[in-house]
Order: C-alpha cells, then structure tokens, then sequence
C-alpha cells in the first residue's frame, strides 16, 4: 500500500491574507455593547464580524428540585437563531429547540459553570439566554463569550444589591473557534472558511490558562497530534486577546 505523505499545516504570516484581509492568527473586529437590553440583570451585544448575539443573564429566586437543600445555586443557558439570522429564513424551534441548539446551550452552560462559585449564589438560579441576530460562523463561541460579560455583570450587581454574595464568579472565560482551511490553521472561522474547513474546532479557556472545552473533528484526512498542538496554540492566543475586550468593555461599562 503507498503511503501518502501527511498533510502539512501551517500559520506562517508570510501566507496569502485571508478573503477578508486577515492573518491567519487573526480575530475578526469585536465589538461588545453592555447593558444593551435594559431590563435585564445583565446583557450585551456581541459582534464578531458579521455574527452577533444578544447575551442577556436574568436572576430568578430558588432552584430546580433537585438542587433544593444544598444551600447551592445554579447556571444554566439556552441558546436560538432568529428566522432571519442565516439569510434564508430559519424556522422557529417551537416548543422544543432543534438537537443543534440543545447541544450549543449545554456547551454554553458548562463552560461558564466553571467559574462559578455556587454557594455564593445561594439557593438562586441564573438564565443565560443568548439569541443569534445574524450568522457567520462562530455563533456558538460568540454566545459564550457574551454570556460570561451578561453574566459577571449581572453577579456584581445582584451582589451590592444583597441578592447573592460577592464573588459569585471566580475567573473569566472565553472561546473561539479554529479550523483547518486549505491546509492552514485559520482562527476564528467565519462561514465561508467554516464551510470548507479540514479540520474544525471550537475551544473554551479561563483567565488562568486552563481548557475548558475542546471540541475537535475532522471533515476530511485524519489530523495528527502536532496539528492538534498549532490549533491549540492559535486558539489560546486568540482567548487571551478575547478575554482582554471582554475586560475592557466591563470596565468602561463600570465608568460610564
């Protein structure tokens, strides 16, 4: 049998730019708006490229049955497209959301479950509810990004006024989504690269450097560990980046 030589992966910046001009370690323009709907504990929008979501974090008293007794509270997240978010009209999901958007709210979920401190929140539940306005790849990196900022701003806030206890989130968290894209590592995919990827990847990492989530398949030739490792390095810069706006629009929303 003849051996095929392996695919060759790169992020080498000499390489041609990107369809829309940037490098291949590059995010696209975020843009983060907080307190965009006001009567909500916490909120913002997030734009990242051509994707933004509505993130909205809304405090409700007590827990599930099955949390009740523990003294502890609990965050959970649900996730939506608009009909018109992805061009061609999306049905609504009715009373029960499609399988994909099931999946995404639970990722959300346990990712920015990993910086809460339950206990703090008391026997109290915080919604994380984050609805898609426009799709171009990386709505579900997008979310999570958003709902931790709806999220640490809503828990300062119930905190002075005596809901919960201080420090209810412990770190920060962000994602970004990777990919494999004509033999490049390309980070932070929108839909015309995400379209045609290799290999495609959504990670989540806290402030402290730790993956939270890996998510990793290949649409194509299996990848080895070394592609791993260049998509992993590609996403941990882009996290560091994207943890700092996340940080500077909580702070110039602390200012204003």
């Amino acid at each position: 049998m003849e051996l095929r030589r392996p695919t060759r992966y790169t992020t080498e910046m000499t390489k041609p730019s990107r369809q829309d001009g940037r490098r291949a370690v590059e995010l696209r323009p975020v843009k983060i708006a907080t307190d965009f709907v006001g009567t909500a504990d916490g909120s913002c929008l997030i734009a990242t490229g051509g994707t933004r979501v509505i993130c909205t974090a809304s405090f409700v008293e007590g827990v599930d049955k099955w949390r009740k007794g523990t003294g502890q509270g609990w965050v959970t997240a649900e996730y939506g497209m608009l009909p018109a978010s992805t061009g061609q009209r999306k049905s609504r999901p009715g009373a029960k959301p499609d399988g994909r958007s099931v999946e995404i709210q639970r990722l959300i979920g346990r990712v920015l479950r990993t910086i809460v401190r339950f206990d703090r929140l008391g026997e109290n539940s915080i919604y994380l509810d984050c609805d898609v306005l426009e799709a171009d790849g990386g709505t579900r990196t997008a979310a999570i990004n958003g709902a931790y900022v709806a999220l640490a701003m809503a828990t300062e806030r119930l905190a002075r006024q005596g809901k919960i206890q201080p420090g209810a989130v412990a770190g920060a968290v962000a994602a970004i989504s990777v990919g494999v894209v004509d033999g490049r590592v390309l980070l932070d995919l929108d839909y015309s690269e995400d379209s045609r990827a290799e290999v495609d990847a959504n990670i989540a990492m806290t402030s402290g450097g730790k993956f939270v989530e890996v998510q990793c398949s290949s649409e194509g030739p299996p990848f080895g560990p070394s592609q791993l490792d260049g998509m992993l390095q590609a996403a941990r810069r882009g996290i560091v980046r994207m943890l700092r706006l996340q940080r500077q629009a909580m702070t110039e929303a602390c200012d204003a």
